[in-house]
């Protein structure tokens, strides 16, 4: 009996800030891998998320939004994102349509051109995913797609709708098939490439996020400090979050400490569905006010240092 011939590659997920990518991952790997807020460059590092589609195992890569960076961090996620897309078999490109439906004739927004550009640049040909057509009329798609193709950067074009699943199987068989020849890398069953301390980590930030979005934008980032296994099967995990200003950690702990304690309760909750165990989640507030500008958080969330921009 002949032998199945499997595949193995990765897949870069690029776009603009709030396009929707990590939606897309979470939904092409069937489970929550990267953590999804309505606030724009919420992912701050590339997180790989396994999805296998018949013989092909494919680590798609969900990276860092492409947009105009000012700060020390803000280049170093950029630099993620491209890197991403520098490493990887096949390059998606997600634009949120509705927005993109908003100019002039279709054309794209300036964090949109500025990847367009950079792909030119690199003679990197990518896939287009017009992201959340189910938020925008059919009339306005085709301008769209006509506009993006003239660039000349897309060699095939997808709709879809990532929340709803919309068009998701064929542009999950596209890339199954164009990642290259060769044994899978990750059992079946395994769904992200990220140690549990660093989604642990994650999955607090972003109830911070959902919480807060308003007062705390990206103000705060979350270590975590230990990882405890406990003999009954548990697990005891302690955070701290960092804050840039005391006014902020009085905002992250709330009146009565009601705000941290309320963070804490819904991320211990996923936290034990996810890890599949109880798990006791401590977490501590402190100020860091350049923690922006410490090598050590880079390295903890797999970012480079930039120099001095």
């Amino acid at each position: 009996m002949e032998a199945v011939q499997t595949r193995f590659g990765f897949v870069a997920v690029l776009g603009a800030p709030n396009a929707g990518k990590s939606t897309l991952v979470n939904a092409l790997v069937g489970s929550k891998v990267s953590i999804v807020t309505r606030k724009a460059q919420t992912t701050r590092m590339p997180v790989r998320g396994i999805a296998n589609r018949g013989s092909s195992q494919m680590v798609l890569v969900d990276t860092p939004g492409i947009f105009l960076a000012k700060r020390r961090f803000d280049h170093a996620m950029v630099q993620a994102a491209w890197k991403g897309a520098a490493d990887a078999d096949v390059v998606l490109v997600l634009v949120d349509c509705a927005e993109q439906a908003k100019r002039p004739g279709g054309s794209p927004t300036e964090d949109t051109k500025r990847l367009i550009d950079g792909l030119i640049e690199a003679g990197r040909k990518a896939v287009l995913v017009l992201n959340k057509i189910d938020s925008c009329s059919r009339e306005a798609l085709l301008p769209i797609a006509e506009s993006m193709d003239r660039t000349g950067a897309f060699e095939r074009i997808f709709m879809v709708s990532a929340l709803n699943g919309e068009g998701l199987e064929d542009l999950a068989s596209y890339c199954a098939a164009h990642i290259p020849i060769g044994p899978w890398h990750y059992p079946e069953d395994q769904a992200a490439d990220i140690s549990s301390r660093l989604l642990a980590a994650e999955i607090t930030r972003e109830k911070i996020y959902l919480r807060l979005h308003d007062e705390l934008p990206y103000a705060s980032t979350v270590v975590t400090d230990s990882w405890t296994e406990k003999t009954d099967g548990s697990v005891r995990i302690d955070q701290t979050i960092y804050v840039e200003r005391e006014g902020q950690k009085a905002i992250v702990i709330g009146k009565g400490g009601q705000t941290i304690k309320g963070i804490g309760e819904v991320a211990r909750r996923e936290m034990t569905a996810i890890f599949e165990r109880r798990v006791h989640l401590f977490l501590h507030t402190k100020v860091a006010e350049h923690w922006g500008e410490q090598r050590h958080h880079y390295l903890e969330m797999g970012l480079n240092f930039p120099k001095n921009q």
